[in-house]
């Protein structure tokens, strides 16, 4: 009776001859790879690819150096200029340079006020009437924003009786009419005037330029027939007036002999008087 070969000493048969074709397979292999490097060495492969490598590998980058070339020469020839640009003048972007109110000669100052229906002439007792201020007041900050604008306020504002404007800020108070057409702010004041308003609401008998004769608002020139001034003051200030009222009567003042002329005269008209322009 045959008895029958179990599986697992079947598959131990089995597995010896493939052990032993295992190492001869890796034997060889291992012969080849030797044989192929001794090839590759002869024919100095190998050491060509260790270069390659070596070279491959990433070097510290070396900041190259800025050289600056030299400044080219300015061409002699004449600019080129569009076609249809060609009978222009170039337009030139350089800002001018405003000279400063010190190096301005008088002569240079132009001052031209247009002539209305009366002569405007003044006297000594006008030149009387001017005020003066012991501080200098500054301008474009009482009533003014953190921007450099005016604060206008229809509700708690209070008008100027030379600007006509209803903004914050101080005013003056005329101790003889009380009334608003006494009521100057603190830039129109002294620009006009040559007052600080400060200085002027602390004097107990300070009486404003409407009731002096001598104001010099648009609607009180109309009101004498004189023409408006518009806005002279940095003229005046270079001229060396104090403000505009201190240029208009001292420019425009007449002396008794003009008058005693004047009444002689055969025409009984008043003499032109003097004007700076």
């Amino acid at each position: 009776m045959v008895k029958a070969v179990s599986k697992t000493s079947a598959t131990k048969e089995e597995e010896v001859p493939n052990e032993g074709a295992r190492g001869d397979y890796e034997k060889r292999r291992a012969e080849t790879i030797k044989e192929n490097k001794e090839r590759l060495h002869k024919l100095g492969i190998l050491q060509l690819t260790k270069n390659i490598k070596t070279a491959n590998l990433p070097s510290k980058k070396l900041t190259p150096r800025i050289t600056r070339s030299p400044a080219l020469a300015l061409s002699t020839d004449p600019p080129r200029r569009s076609f249809r640009l060609k009978d222009k003048p170039p337009v030139s972007y350089k800002e001018l340079r405003i000279p400063k109110a010190d190096k301005i000669s008088s002569e240079d100052v132009e001052i031209d006020i247009p002539e209305g229906e009366n002569p405007e002439v003044y006297t000594e007792d006008h030149e009387k009437l001017l005020g003066y201020c012991k501080n200098a007041w500054i301008l474009c900050v009482d009533g003014y924003d953190e921007d450099g604008q005016r604060i206008y306020d229809p509700d708690n504002g209070k008008s100027c009786h030379q600007c006509r404007q209803k903004t914050l800020g101080q005013r003056t108070e005329c101790r003889n009419c009380k009334l608003v057409h006494g009521q100057f702010c603190g830039d129109c004041l002294y620009m006009r005037y040559g007052e600080n308003v400060v200085e002027a609401n602390e004097k107990a008998d300070w009486i404003c330029p409407v009731c002096r004769g001598i104001c010099n608002c648009s609607r009180c020139r109309r009101e004498k027939g004189h023409a408006p001034t518009g806005a002279i003051f940095k003229k005046v200030k270079r001229l060396g007036y104090k403000s505009v009222a201190h240029y208009l009567i001292k420019t425009r003042m007449r002396s008794d002999q003009e008058d005693l002329r004047s009444a002689d005269s055969p025409s009984g008209k008043s003499v032109e008087p003097f004007r700076v322009h």
